[in-house]
């Protein structure tokens, strides 16, 4: 039996089959689920299954054959690191620990922290910045906006199912509308016109890039170029605003710092390890990261929101 294993295993890493990840490829893990299906899911079985399953697990939506997948796929682990080779994936993820009904815990509490830390800012931009700044409608429409992407990424850390993989949706929503967020402060002041064009270009983007990977092919691949894309070309336009505008908007440092620091922190992702204590990967850890980030972005919307107030009623004083 450890012969053929090793055989199935090194087969696999030889080959690479077509689709899926490596973890999930692994005759081993097919095999495992098969039968794992076969003697827990159906009849007497599955009632037995089912009665024994907590309570937040069955609401949560884990099935038998959900279990199963979990199940096998640390016995998959398991053998993989007995013969010496690296940790594989499953269906584009690393193995994961779950606790209590949680799927990848640290990405879960790292995205609701980041959700928490946008609605206090949120909170603190509406109390300390009058409906009247010129900001203010389009810098609180982003607020909701991120405060969305954040509850929808808890929510798909804690449970991947094709409903919560909105999430990407959400992702690519919030870096379209950073871009917004610039072209109405760079240009749409004083080309209102101009912005309105531009927004609903972008919207038609959003719903084509939508449309695309909801009823075409969700190409993880893409979704991925499409956002390194987008998000060059957010920060290209708020790094050269930001140095044009250094001396006379002292405050434009604090954009300048989270641009920098989100691209430098975005390296997170390209490093990729299984995950630590078999709970904290990269990404959970580029999620940790963000959450002052994201901070220090809302002080430089309110600093630049109260600047542009008090900019517009001196020119009001003056006519």
């Amino acid at each position: 039996m450890a012969e053929r294993t090793a055989l199935l295993l090194l087969l696999t890493l030889a080959v690479g089959l077509a689709g899926g990840s490596q973890g999930d490829r692994e005759p081993v893990y097919r095999d495992c689920v098969i039968r794992c299906e076969e003697r827990n899911c159906s009849g007497d079985a599955l009632k037995h299954f089912r009665s024994r399953q907590p309570i937040y697990m069955s609401l949560a939506g884990w099935t038998c054959r959900d279990d199963c997948k979990y199940e096998c796929m640390w016995f998959t682990v398991g053998l993989y690191i007995q013969e010496g080779h690296r940790v594989p994936q499953f269906h584009g993820k690393w193995p994961f620990s779950r606790f209590l009904f949680i799927q990848e815990p640290a990405s879960a509490v790292a995205s609701l922290l980041n959700g928490l830390a946008s609605l206090v800012m949120l909170c603190r931009y509406r109390s300390s910045v009058p409906a009247s700044s010129p900001m203010y409608h389009t810098c609180m429409a982003f607020a909701w906006v991120s405060l969305n992407a954040w509850f929808w990424s808890t929510v798909f850390h804690t449970r991947d199912t094709d409903l919560t993989e909105m999430d990407y949706f959400c992702a690519t929503a919030v870096i379209l509308h950073s871009v917004y967020l610039c072209c109405v402060r760079t240009v749409g002041l004083q080309h209102p016109s101009v912005a309105s064009a531009f927004g609903a270009l972008l919207l038609l983007l959003l719903t084509g890039h939508i449309s695309y990977l909801s009823l075409v092919r969700f190409d993880y691949g893409y979704n991925m170029m499409a956002n390194v894309a987008i998000g060059l070309v957010n920060l290209a336009w708020w790094l050269v605003w930001c140095l044009r505008n250094r001396r006379r908007l002292p405050h434009t440092r604090r954009c300048m710092v989270v641009v920098v620091l989100l691209q430098g922190l975005s390296l997170l992702e390209l490093l990729d390890f299984p995950p630590l204590f078999w709970v904290l990967d990269a990404h959970a850890l580029w999620h940790v990261s963000t959450i002052p980030v994201h901070t220090l972005f809302f002080r430089f919307l309110e600093d630049d929101s109260l600047y542009l107030l008090k900019e517009s009623g001196a020119m009001f004083k003056l006519d």
